[in-house]
């Protein structure tokens, strides 16, 4: 085998080249690729060992940790299906995760364990609960290593697991059999589950690993969670090339710069509003030694905050990047490209194809504002037991739409990823907003991303969200909440109102201006949560 087409053998391969190399670090702890494939096939034949049959679901509740990485590729080894919970769930959220793709084996430390007590009776699917080992989980220093769990559960210790079972080789699964189920944050109602195929990931880390020119040298770090699709990413993307992660559970702000002077980090993939509070800090200067290039996702960087990072790390390339969960990834912005179109976001990564087209399937023209839809290997395979959204989103490309020629047996499906977007005739592509959060005022229809750059840009906020609110007038008023720069928050509103309607039209200035103080609330992915403030927003003005 000398090249991987399933998920684990990303691991694999790395071991057989370079066995001692590190493949993590957590702390002062080192795994190298040797260890965890061979953890990796331990925890295969543990799950072959309880019964599961080819394509069960395993869901992994923990915090970033060497079995977190273990137990979700030692999932694909053995032919089953991983599903990362991120860890900042509540017990219900997880649970209606457990329950959705019918979950037979959860994965949980000691100290989350006793979270669930109250939920896991309601997952009827859950037959096996895997807990780590007491001994070494930090946060486990009550002595909650044994939990009572409802029958019929049955309760396994993760080095039993690893331990107990002889070796064996897991179900036969190919590139096309699925590997994984992500959730979505759930902002616009439960989170849909997204099944991703071995050849979804695999082929987004040879993409992602090729313009980001990442090698064996690098380390990168998971400073976002794995359950979402850009923090699982630095894991493929540093396997396939033999480098090291680094995984860290997110504190602060300056935690995540004290570990990359610590680590010697080569890259770092975060989004906007992490970005926000790292531009504000002083960055210590082993950091510019090392860091090769930072890559945004999740959103758009306001162009400040890119400025004041490029001061921070001037020798670090700027990748922009664009991404769906349903694809894994989709566009990039070459750095070299970054000054002269700061506000793109570039244009398909290797191996995928962007389309922007018209309601009726046909493309658009350029400048021509129409929906993104990506082809090609990295398009999943659909919702989780969601044939309804599935068809909303995943549908067969016209004809005429991309190369795909009529009369063949089987059509092409591509996701219709809901963004608007236009292409400039060089071929660039520019994020216009959300269908499904355009603001229609005064009859227009007005991106609150667009808005909230021009917030940015004057400097005075450090964090910031619009969104659109009933008006008997208007249809939609747009709302700004905002959090200060600096001292200014006694006439920050007054002065922000003045800025905006000197930097956009009429139709576009915010109605009101609300100054709260920060850190402005996230959803798990790490965004700033507008469904959540908007929700908020109209509980308290309707009370």
């Amino acid at each position: 085998m000398t090249e991987s087409n399933l998920l684990h053998e990303l691991i694999t391969l790395a071991a057989h080249r370079t066995p001692a190399a590190l493949a993590l670090t957590d702390g002062g702890i080192h795994v190298s690729y040797a260890d965890l494939a061979a953890g990796v096939a331990r925890f295969a034949a543990g799950l072959a060992g309880v019964g599961l049959a080819r394509g069960e679901r395993v869901a992994v509740y923990l915090e970033k940790r060497f079995e977190t990485v273990i137990a979700s590729f030692g999932s694909a080894a053995a032919g089953c299906v991983f599903v990362p919970v991120n860890p900042l769930l509540k017990p219900e959220q997880v649970a209606f995760i457990l329950r959705d793709c019918n979950v037979r084996v959860l994965v949980t430390s000691p100290a989350r364990l006793p979270l669930l007590h109250t939920v896991l009776s309601t997952c009827l699917d859950l037959r096996h609960v895997v807990v780590t080992d007491a001994s070494v989980d930090a946060q486990a220093s009550d002595g909650t290593s044994t939990v009572q769990v409802p029958a019929p559960l049955e309760t396994v210790r993760w080095s039993d697991l690893l331990s107990n079972a002889p070796t064996r080789h897991g179900h036969r699964v190919i590139d096309a059999d699925m590997v994984a189920i992500l959730y979505t944050s759930g902002s616009t109602g439960s989170p849909k589950g997204v099944v991703l195929s071995h050849r979804n990931m695999v082929a987004g880390a040879k993409s992602v690993a090729s313009y980001l020119e990442n090698d064996a040298q690098d380390t990168l770090l998971a400073a976002l969670p794995l359950s979402f699709d850009a923090g699982f990413s630095q894991l493929t993307t540093a396997f396939h090339v033999g480098a090291r992660v680094a995984l860290l559970n997110y504190l602060l702000p300056r935690d995540v710069l004290k570990t990359m002077a610590r680590e010697g980090v080569t890259g770092l993939t975060a989004v906007p509003p992490l970005y926000i509070q790292l531009a504000q800090l002083e960055w210590p200067a082993a950091i510019q030694e090392k860091l090769r290039y930072f890559a945004n996702t999740g959103g758009r960087m306001p162009r400040e905050t890119l400025g004041l990072l490029r001061q921070r790390v001037p020798q670090a390339k700027p990748f922009l990047m664009y991404g769906l969960t349903e694809a894994f990834r989709s566009t990039y912005l070459p750095p070299e490209e970054v000054d002269r179109r700061p506000d793109s976001i570039g244009k398909a990564i290797p191996n995928a194809e962007i389309l922007v087209l018209r309601d009726d399937g046909t493309p658009c023209a350029p400048d021509e504002p129409g929906e993104l839809v990506h082809r090609g290997a990295l398009v999943g395979m659909g919702y989780w037991n969601d044939a309804e959204k599935t068809a909303e989103r995943f549908k067969a490309l016209a004809v005429d739409a991309a190369a795909h020629p009529a009369g063949l047996q089987l059509p092409e499906f591509a996701v219709f990823s809901g963004d608007t977007v236009c292409r400039d005739a060089e071929g660039f592509l520019y994020f216009i907003g959300r269908r499904d959060e355009m603001i229609k005022t005064s009859g227009y229809r007005v991106s609150p991303t667009e808005v909230e750059e021009v917030l940015y840009a004057t400097r005075l906020v450090q964090e910031c969200v619009a969104f659109g609110v009933d008006h008997p007038m208007l249809g939609c008023a747009i709302h700004m909440i905002a959090t200060c720069a600096d001292s200014t928050c006694a006439t920050a509103e007054k002065t922000l109102i003045h800025e905006c309607r000197s930097r956009m039209p009429a139709y576009m200035v915010p109605a009101s201006i609300e100054i709260v103080a920060g850190p402005l609330p996230r959803n798990p992915n790490g965004k700033i949560d507008r469904k959540l403030l908007s929700t908020e927003w109209i509980r308290r003005h309707r009370a």
